[in-house]
This record gives structure tokens, sequence and C-alpha cells, in this order.
């Protein structure tokens, strides 16, 4: 029995019925200033990759979640958020009590993170938004919202939660922070508060944010169709290009994910026309390329993304590619550059544990696996920890251990090819061959391209067994 602190049991169907588009608030509205809520968290524009497979942008996450990125408004110009921070810059210089320009340069730094792929701008973004809380300490709603923005980046989920409440205390009426609140709930494994917050938020402010909310809500319990509902509302709710690029992204991982490469390429192929510069599409047609059988494109396309925009997520996936391709000298190069990078978002204070549990256990190191999946499960009870925690404990070879969290990670009906890969690997190891087959087929049946590492493995495994 796995004690989660917590009796309750979601079901799906948390009523994320957003409204109809067209009425007084269902009606388009302009893009979100880019410095609300730009996060570089889990799930979504996050960190690092999805668990050693080739999906999800930006962090280690399960393909298709997008967790705590959905504040984030997601395609910045990295020439317009420069000249932002520069005139923030000029202003404080000449005004150094401005206490609203101090968390508004907090936040650009957040953002700054996230388009350069630098967690060194997370402590510039701690010292300007403390700056703003010294000047200005009581009533400071854009230092609170900004200071839950940089907790849920350094994924210190409680402290962002404490923060998006503190803000709401000051103005329960804006509805970004109910992003800030819902997102930390969700990582936290609060599903039942989170759905309820993302509910809160689509009725308060539908708009692109709220709908790839509702979007995400209804993904990780098993709802597709609805959530890609949901996604083109937000995709028709996006007011600028990059904003349509981030939908159009999104929609592209639900297809993806889904096994329909034809129709999520038509969707990265759409938002790398919208916004150029946004990386993630063009990481997702390099999926497409080796989901396609292309493994030459889909190489060229991921060194081109790492050679600009080296995210872990990027750089793990070119480096299992290139073991694909029986090179393991680049393979080894790239996973080399994963740990140099771990160690530099560790020093940003950005808490690594899932994502170093996620990539040591397939990686390098079950050992080291095994205690940052245990260190991460003592801070929250989320799904995709538990499924991390399972999996750590079957490469140790504790399959009688695992096998719970990987029952509990499965809990929602949330349809994860990767997570039911796992919990077969580990049913096949504990001599479950009828279970652990019925679960290698089911991660087949919902995207049989689902990890470049292990999709093949997979396949094998079901090929012997007829």
């Amino acid at each position: 029995m796995i004690d989660t602190g917590r009796s309750e049991e979601v079901r799906p169907g948390p009523g994320l019925l957003p409204p109809v588009p067209g009425s007084r608030r269902g009606r388009r509205i302009a893009a979100v200033v880019v410095l609300a809520l730009l996060l570089f968290g889990v799930g979504g524009l996050g960190l690092w990759t999805g668990h050693g497979s080739s999906t999800g942008p930006a962090e280690a996450r399960l393909p298709g979640d997008r967790g705590s990125s959905l504040a984030a408004h997601p395609a910045v110009i990295a020439g317009s958020l420069h000249e932002e921070i520069a005139g923030l810059q000029v202003r404080l210089d000449a005004i150094s009590q401005d206490w609203r320009s101090w968390a508004t340069l907090g936040l650009a730094y957040v953002q700054e993170a996230r388009v350069t792929a630098d967690p060194r701008f997370y402590p510039r973004a701690q010292g300007a938004l403390a700056r703003s809380l010294s000047i200005h300490p009581h009533g400071n709603f854009e230092a609170s919202t900004g200071e839950g923005a940089l907790a849920l980046a350094r994924h210190d989920f409680a402290g962002a939660l404490t923060w998006g409440r503190k803000a709401r205390a000051i103005n329960p009426y804006n509805g970004n922070i109910y992003g800030v609140i819902g997102d930390a709930l969700v990582e936290l494994g609060r599903y039942r508060e989170a759905f309820a917050t993302f509910q809160h938020m689509v009725d308060l402010r539908p708009d692109l944010s709220s709908y790839a909310r509702a979007s995400y809500a209804l993904e990780l319990q098993g709802d597709v169709p609805a959530a890609t509902r949901a996604m083109k509302l937000a995709l028709g709710a996006a007011g600028t290009p990059e904003d349509q690029a981030f939908a159009a992204f999104y929609l592209g991982e639900l297809y993806f994910n889904s096994g329909r490469v034809d129709r999520a390429a038509f969707y990265y192929r759409r938002g790398a026309q919208l916004a150029p510069d946004y990386i993630p599409p063009k990481a997702g047609l390099a999926k497409v390329a080796w989901a396609r059988g292309d493994l030459t494109d889909a190489i060229q396309r991921y060194e081109h993304i790492v050679g600009r925009y080296p995210l872990p997520e990027y750089v793990i996936a070119l480096g299992d590619l290139y073991t694909r391709a029986g090179d393991p000298r680049r393979a080894a190069r790239e996973y080399a550059l994963v740990h140099v990078e771990e160690r530099l978002f560790q020093a940003a204070g950005v808490n690594v544990d899932l994502e170093l549990s996620l990539f040591e256990a397939d990686h390098g190191d079950p050992a080291a696996a095994l205690r940052a999946a245990r260190d991460e499960w003592a801070r929250r009870h989320s799904i995709l920890v538990a499924d991390a925690l399972g999996w750590a404990l079957h490469r140790a070879g504790r399959d009688r251990e695992a096998m719970p969290y990987a029952r509990f990670a499965e809990k929602l009906g949330y349809h994860s090819a990767l997570i039911h890969f796992h919990a077969g690997m580990i049913e096949l190891s504990l001599g479950h061959r009828a279970a652990g087959l019925a679960e290698l087929r089911r991660a087949r049946a919902i995207n049989p391209h689902f990890s470049i590492r292990y999709a093949p493995v997979a396949l094998r495994l079901l090929g012997a067994a007829k």
C-alpha cells in the first residue's frame, strides 16, 4: 500500500467545459502581456525530457505532459524580450524605487531563462523580485505572482502554491494567478483541487492559458478527444502568431502522443510557420521524421535544434537517435552534456530530482535514479513521480516494490504509452507474462512511436510473444 497522505480518488470528469467562443466571456482576447506568468517548469515548456522518450517539450515529463508550462505564453521573440529588459534596467537606474518595474524585470528574467535555456537568469529574477518586495512588501500582486512563476520554474511546487495564494488574496479576480495555483496543485498530485482551479480559471477568463489548462486536465484523465477540442479553443483564442504557434504545437503533441503522426505533422508545420523562431514545433517535426523511419533527417533536425537551443530534452533525444544509428561515441557526448546542464540547473536553484531520476534510470546509474526518485516522492505524490519511482525501483531490481507505484501512476486514466510500457516491463520482470504483454500492447495502441529508446523494445517483445 502506498501512503499518499490523501485518501481521495480522482476520477474522470472534472466538469472542464470551456465557454462557447463568441459569448461575452468566450470572445477572443488580445495576447497576454509577454511577461505574465512565463514559466520554465514541468510540463510544458519546462526543463527536461519525457522519460528518455522523444516526446514532450523541454523537460522530463511523460509524452504530452504540459505541466506548469501552461502558464507560459510561449513563443517570445528574443529581441523584444532583450529590449524589454534593457528598457526596465534604464528605468530602474533612474527610478530605483519603482517596485512594479522591479517585479516586471523579475518576470522578464524568468522568461529569459526559458528563451535562452540558461538557468543562470533565475538568481537574477530572484534578486529583482526580492527588491520589489523590499520596497513594497504589502499588497504587491506583481511580485507575488512573479515569485510564484519563479518557484514553478525551479520546481518548488509547494512554494509556488504559497505565493500563488498570496497573490490571489491580493487580487482574486486575476485569471492568471489561478494558473500558478492550479499548476502547482497538479505537480503536487492534488488533482481534484487543481482541476477545480482550472475550471474557475476558464470561467473567470476563457483565453489561451485557461483553455490550454482545461485541455491538459482532460488529457490527464484520458479524455483525449475533449482535450483536443479544448486546445482548438485555445488556438482560436490566441491573439498573436506566437500564441497561435504555441497552441498549434500542443495540438501536434496531442495527436503525436495518440499515434496520429500525419495530423501531428500538420500542426507542427503550422506552428513552425507561424513563429519561425519558436523551437518546439521544429522538434516536433524531428520526432515525426523519426516516427516515419527517416533516422538521418531526424538526426539532422535535432542537431540543428541543439546547436541553437540545447535544452536537455533535445540533447537526450539526439543522443538516443545516435544510439539507434549505431554511433555510441556521439551518443555518449550528448549524454555527458546532459550532466553538465543538470549541474547548471541545480546551481541556479532548480530541483531536478525527477528529471535526474528518469535520466539515470535510462542512461546511467540505477542507484542514483532511485535516490532522486525517493527524494522527489517525499515532496509530492503526482502520477509522474510515482511512475518515475516505480521505474527506478524496476531498474534497481526491486520489482515487487515497484508495482504499487506503477499502478498509482495509472490511477487517473492518463493515456500515456510510456506509463503503460513501464508497468508492462515491471509485470514481465515479476513473471506476470499475460499482464505485462497486455500493458505493452496498450502502450503501442496508444502510440507506437512513444519513445526513441523503448518503442523498439516493446515491438520486439510483442513480436517474440507471438
